[in-house]
């Protein structure tokens, strides 16, 4: 893991060395993405409940606790694919961090993976999309577990040229910990931060 983060500095889109550009970029690999931070609820019912009724989701395990005992859990879990739910930020925060990159503000005290996106914005980067993500599950989470995230910058590969425009791939790791520190899950996530109206459409047009 790298000893010290990379900073932002302005890039000129109009005459960017490529080369320094993307040691730029991938020497925010291996840092941390920030500090772990825990969810703001513990796994409860209620929202396990939103959740299975807006997925049309009727497996009984997720809302009967006798359900789940017979089928050898120790109690009503929550579905895996609830994972990320448990540690999001919140409506609110995020709108002010969007708005805050929209004006081209750097926020203060900014995390490490803000500071990339920031370097990837002043590059003219500044679509981007999620384009897949990988789950491993060590236990199922049941109520009452206190989910922690801590998160690191795996890989940011060099320009790619996609239908969608001319980017670069941010590969995240995310674990997860339980309330004594154990793991639960493990998640790659990756986007694809590209330059808007460099897509094939765009070229072909």
């Amino acid at each position: 893991m790298s000893a010290t983060q990379p900073t932002a500095e302005a890039v000129d889109t109009g005459a960017v060395d490529t080369g320094a550009y993307l040691a730029r970029l991938q020497a925010f690999e291996g840092v941390s993405a920030g500090e772990p931070t825990q969810g703001p609820d513990a796994v409860n019912q209620a929202m396990i409940r939103h959740w299975v009724e807006a997925m049309g989701d009727e497996n009984p395990v997720y809302t009967d606790e006798e359900a789940a005992r017979a089928h050898g859990f120790p109690g009503v879990i929550a579905p895996p694919t609830m994972l990320q739910s448990w540690i999001m930020r919140g409506y609110k925060a995020t709108a002010e961090l969007a708005a805050a990159r929209a004006a081209g503000r750097s926020s203060e005290g900014g995390s490490p993976a803000d500071e990339l996106m920031a370097v990837l914005d002043e590059g003219g980067f500044t679509s981007v999309v999620a384009t897949n993500c990988e789950q491993q599950y060590h236990r199922p989470l049941v109520l009452g577990d206190r989910i922690s995230v801590s998160s690191s910058i795996e890989s940011v590969s060099p320009e790619k040229h996609t239908a969608l425009g001319i980017g670069h791939f941010v590969t995240t790791l995310l674990n997860f910990t339980d309330q004594n520190g154990d793991p639960v899950a493990a998640m790659r996530f990756r986007i694809l931060k590209f330059r808007p109206g460099t897509g094939k459409t765009a070229s072909a047009s």
